[in-house]
């Protein structure tokens, strides 16, 4: 069974400002001689791993909000400062969900496929709103 990442975007204000940070870096690694790649460290290796690996995503909770997810594509040992870390490797494409109500929290969770939010199709569930209009009528249950 697929298993998912639940992560806060912490000082993301919208799903605009994840996409171009996320774009900033890219650029800034590559004009480093570095790879391009999306990395969040963290201290704890993930260790239901192999289940995560098998077509799961890191959704990003965006003030207050499941908003958008990427794929996971892989879980890297990393050390930093002499201690041991975990890379989560994502993909770049960013697919937007119908948007969910979540609570803050600290660190990472792991998120279970029934319980992981659809993706927002290109039709329906507001797709065409912008994100705050849709988050108020999402919390007045118009949408």
């Amino acid at each position: 069974m697929t298993l998912h990442i639940l992560k806060l975007a912490v000082g993301i204000e919208a799903l605009s400002d994840l996409a171009s940070r996320q774009e900033r870096r890219l650029k800034d690694m590559a004009s480093g001689g570095l790879k391009p790649e999306l990395i969040h460290v963290t201290r704890q290796m993930p260790r239901r791993g192999p289940e995560i690996l098998e077509g799961g995503s890191i959704y990003w909770v965006i003030r207050g909000w499941i908003t958008v997810r990427q794929t996971l594509l892989e879980l890297r040992p990393m050390t930093r400062d002499g201690v041991a870390h975990c890379g989560l490797v994502y993909d770049s494409r960013l697919v937007p969900v119908v948007l969910r109500p979540h609570r803050a929290f600290q660190g990472w969770r792991y998120l279970d496929e029934k319980d992981a939010p659809p993706d927002l199709s290109e039709r329906g569930a507001g797709a065409d709103l912008p994100e705050d209009l849709r988050r108020e009528l999402i919390g007045l249950g118009l949408l």
